[in-house]
């Protein structure tokens, strides 16, 4: 092993920064463990996610999402600005790509909060990054998450939980999986915690770049 190949921290550094993935159903709580990896002071840097669909009661721009209108966002693809997007549900999704490069070079740790078929291109561009998978305890619990937000109809809702199914089959193309229970948020977010602390000490680190 070349001196370049391992880790830093055996020289005293720090490790390489890592890019994080987190991916998931609809559903499922990637906005909630999200929320509160901010609130205990997680040191990532979050990327927000650009939207064309309308912002929901209690969202911020720039904050949960960048709201962009559909003509902006194309705008965007054209211009090559995105490390990725994807038409969800008749609006698109997608990752500034200026954003993630910075805080990479910068040394800082990165998560992208993005659905299944994102992570899949992202997994084509950086197959270094850590993909982790979260999952719901069952289905019912799918169903009740998706009921509460009361933003789909019940058309829409059935669409989500075959999508859900189909989704779950994605599950062999991640590092990781992380099962966030109903009423168990701090669990699902201490398993994030030790999938991290276990990537920064890995003696190859992973190195990502874009």
């Amino acid at each position: 092993m070349t001196e370049e190949q391992r880790n830093p921290l055996l020289d005293g550094k720090a490790a390489p920064p890592i890019l994080v993935v987190l991916s998931g159903p609809s559903g499922v709580g990637k906005d909630s463990i999200l929320m509160r990896m901010r609130d205990i002071g997680f040191p990532f840097h979050f990327v927000v996610t650009a939207t064309s669909r309308p912002m929901r009661p209690g969202e911020r721009d720039g904050y949960d999402y960048h709201f962009l209108s559909e003509e902006r966002f194309r705008s965007m693809i054209e211009a090559g600005e995105l490390l990725e997007w994807a038409e969800v549900y008749g609006h698109y999704k997608g990752i500034p790509k200026s954003e993630v490069r910075q805080a990479l070079q910068s040394g800082r740790d990165v998560i992208l909060r993005i659905d299944v078929q994102g992570a899949s291109t992202i997994k084509q561009l950086a197959p270094d990054a850590v993909f982790i998978f979260l999952a719901p305890g069952n289905f019912d619990e799918l169903r009740n998450r998706l009921q509460w937000r009361r933003t789909e109809s019940p058309d829409q809702m059935q669409q989500r939980l075959q999508m859900a199914a189909r989704e779950m089959e994605a599950l062999d193309q991640f590092d990781y999986v992380v099962v966030n229970r109903e009423d168990h948020l701090d669990d699902a977010v201490g398993q994030i915690r030790a999938i991290i602390v276990a990537e920064k000490h890995r003696v190859r680190p992973r190195r990502v770049s874009l």
